[in-house]
């Protein structure tokens, strides 16, 4: 006998299954117009042989010959080794951390089944993710069940806007204690570089981070800028050669996995005309392609030696599927390590979110689609 949760799934993809017969099915459909331009790209700033890219044996290429201690690498090996990306060198993660930023209501609303962690963390595991980042609160509450089912990323420091008038700063919420008792194999936490308060920020964090790899727990960074100033007459919170500064910074924290938003444009620093940069950066190891930009926040991660994983984005609804898949297509040609998409996925029914985090997936699992 089937039981309810089969009943409707059933139900829900009979009904789909006639709406869905002209919708773009294969990655090429959906990157519409932009495909060629994407998927024939050669990059000719910063060669490929220059990177470590991802694969079956970046553990044992790049990251035994670092000073992680061996309960950092099992961490890493099993997070590597889950989901439906597992053994590629590739990740797909859920992050539901917008509860405390954007408001649960702003978060959840359009979906109130994710006010429920539990659904969040089903979410990640019938969606085929590598893991599942969230904060200390919606983790804790369903860890005795699914801690053991699919890694977990704490994330440990927040930006809440409840506070009023706003500000805008990372506090810690939870500590790695907390997250390594719960069975985390991962904290996570932001800094917003070029903020006034990202210096206490870059402390905060770098012991966090220091003190969870010697209880033998990975490092995520979420690498983001905030700072008034770096919009002048474009906004260059996501300039490559800004982003990419911030990624280096990140390494340098040893992060081992780096979070950050993919570049829509360049030339941060030479428009907010203060820190130092080469004209090379502009001249030679970059140029207005995507991927091209891309893969300059790749080389700031060490060349690769740390795992680049691009956010997927604000819903914006209908398109958010061929956005995804768009982001996930520039992130693997450049190098990058995988998509990190969260209101995509949980601002929808479930099962449509699991079919986007599915798409996202087959773009790493194409080896049509190799490095640029």
């Amino acid at each position: 006998m089937l039981c309810t949760d089969d009943v409707k799934r059933r139900l829900h993809f009979a009904a789909r299954f006639e709406s869905e017969k002209n919708m773009p099915q294969s990655t090429t459909e959906l990157l519409g117009p932009d495909g060629p331009h994407l998927l024939e790209h050669r990059c000719e700033t910063i060669d490929q042989s220059r990177l470590h890219l991802p694969g079956p044996d970046f553990l044992e290429r790049v990251v035994c010959g670092t000073d992680r201690n061996q309960r950092v690498i099992n961490q890493l090996a099993r997070l590597f080794g889950h989901g439906r990306l597992g053994g590629t060198g590739y990740v797909s993660i859920l992050p539901v951390d917008q509860g405390i930023e954007h408001s649960a209501g702003a978060s959840f609303a359009p979906n109130p089944d994710y006010f429920d962690p539990e659904n969040i963390v089903r979410l990640a595991i019938e969606g085929g993710c590598n893991a599942v980042a969230s904060t200390l609160g919606v983790l804790g509450a369903v860890s005795r069940k699914y801690a053991h089912r699919i890694p977990f990323v704490v994330k440990i420091n927040h930006n809440e806007l409840l506070s009023y008038p706003n500000s805008y700063d990372q506090v810690m919420f939870g500590s790695v204690e907390r997250a390594f008792d719960m069975g985390a194999g991962a904290v996570g936490a932001t800094i917003y570089f070029g903020s006034p308060e990202s210096r206490r920020q870059l402390v905060e964090v770098a012991e966090a981070f220091e003190h969870a790899h010697e209880l033998g727990m990975a490092t995520v960074l979420w690498c983001y800028l905030r700072n008034p100033a770096f919009k002048t007459d474009q906004d260059y919170h996501t300039s490559a050669d800004l982003t990419g500064q911030a990624n280096h910074l990140g390494v340098t924290l040893q992060a081992d996995i780096i979070k950050q938003k993919l570049p829509t444009n360049n030339g941060g620093f030479n428009a907010i005309q203060f820190g130092k940069t080469s004209p090379l950066v502009y001249d030679e190891l970059t140029t207005d392609h995507p991927i091209d930009l891309c893969r300059y926040q790749v080389a700031n991660c060490y060349m690769g030696r740390a795992g680049l994983i691009n956010s997927g984005g604000a819903s914006s609804g209908a398109s958010d599927l061929a956005e995804a898949v768009k982001t996930a297509v520039v992130n693997k040609r450049a190098g990058g390590t995988g998509l990190i998409s969260g209101r995509k996925a949980f601002q929808r029914p479930m099962l449509e979110g699991v079919e986007l985090l599915h798409r996202i997936q087959d773009v790493y699992l194409d080896k049509a689609i190799s490095i640029a």
